[in-house]
């Protein structure tokens, strides 16, 4: 496999990740009784904080 495509890879498994720590965050704080746009809008804060991290440590490794 081209070094190119494992680079789309390991963002695609850093935006999966991500996608799977917001929703985990979104139903958490959806279960304190906020409205769904506020829990949907703290999910969407959630996974973009977190792919910058998950990113930032891929590249800190050298997988990216």
């Amino acid at each position: 496999m081209a070094p190119r495509n494992l680079k789309i890879l390991w963002v695609l498994i850093a935006a999966l990740a991500s996608l799977v720590i917001a929703l985990v965050a979104g139903i958490l704080i959806s279960t304190t009784g906020v409205s769904l746009a506020e829990a949907v809008l703290y999910a969407g804060g959630v996974f973009g904080g977190s792919l910058v991290v998950v990113l930032a440590a891929l590249s800190a490794v050298g997988v990216l």
